[in-house]
């Protein structure tokens, strides 16, 4: 008999995207459960019609509220996928899916897919960006999300994982500009998280403490150690050139030039561009670095 298999989305306005998502795993999910931060667009109306589980809870960030999903949901399925609302599935996978969980053998708790990321309509193949490889299937109670304001992979408590052969799609349909509003905010909780290791405003839970996945392991050790510890604004320069130059990024023509400097350098900047305003005003004017984030940006640290 086949697994059950559910899905878990996170929403907030996503009428453009929650069709595309909802009819690309109709083919594997038996269960889908939406936990929407109160979306004032067609989402709900979109999702009840094409038959998901609809909750809403207030939203801190994406972390707090996909491990909300994971405890509150009525999930009942054997394995749980993790889906993003702007995201679907390729027709290849959904069929390996159906195919191969039935499969696979008890030590095996997690599946690791590929992600191809789109922009502009156009797959970014090149400058790293293909394949992104990321913990997106699990057996149900083994797994939660790290507590991290950016940049969030699934834990899981052992066993060990698979790789899928086929690719998940991200691909937002939104303006640029509201992806550019959309980063600046990601930067902001970036800068969160990095202040968070020099200063411990909470206790992080991370992947470190999960079974090994190897390619986000080897980012995050990247990010934290060789990257982290080029200096301020120089090392969103080096990043973009190497992306862009030596990861081949130009191939991707004149949307892969956009991409690579509003993701790869711009983005990059910003959050040592805040980083940089946090710990100047905190030493000119002795007010702590908690304060100074909770003020400026409206954010509740703690979660």
């Amino acid at each position: 008999m086949r697994p059950r298999c559910a899905v878990l989305i996170l929403t907030k306005n996503e009428e453009k995207h929650i069709a595309r998502a909802l009819e690309s795993i109709q083919p594997f999910a038996d269960e889908v459960h939406i936990v929407d931060s109160y979306s004032t667009d067609g989402t709900l109306a979109i999702a009840e019609k094409m038959g998901a589980r609809f909750y809403q809870n207030p939203w801190i960030n994406y972390a707090a509220q996909f491990q909300w999903g994971l405890e509150n949901c009525d999930i009942k399925a054997d394995w749980i996928m993790r889906l993003d609302a702007d995201e679907y599935i390729m027709p290849e996978l959904a069929r390996e899916i159906n195919e191969r969980l039935a499969t696979l053998e008890p030590e095996i708790t997690g599946v690791i897919l590929k992600r191809r990321v789109h922009f502009m309509g156009k797959w970014m193949r090149h400058g790293g960006y293909y394949p992104i490889k990321l913990l997106r299937i699990w057996r149900a109670g083994r797994g939660r999300i790290e507590k991290k304001w950016m940049d969030e992979h699934i834990i899981l408590d052992g066993g060990e994982t698979i790789e899928f052969r086929h690719d998940l799609v991200d691909d937002n349909l939104n303006t640029l500009s509201w992806w550019t509003e959309k980063h600046n905010t990601y930067a902001t909780r970036e800068v969160i998280d990095l202040l968070n290791r020099k200063y411990h405003f909470f206790q992080e839970a991370t992947i470190s403490e999960s079974v090994k996945q190897e390619q986000a392991d080897r980012k995050r050790w990247l990010k934290d150690t060789m990257y982290g510890n080029v200096p301020l604004f120089f090392r969103a320069f080096l990043y973009f050139n190497f992306r862009y130059w030596l990861q081949l990024g130009f191939l991707d023509g004149r949307r892969g030039l956009i991409w690579h400097v509003l993701q790869g350098f711009w983005y990059r900047f910003l959050v040592d561009a805040k980083y940089y305003q946090i710990e100047r005003r905190a030493r000119e004017t002795g007010t702590p670095v908690r304060q100074i984030i909770e003020e400026d940006f409206g954010f509740k640290i703690d979660f």
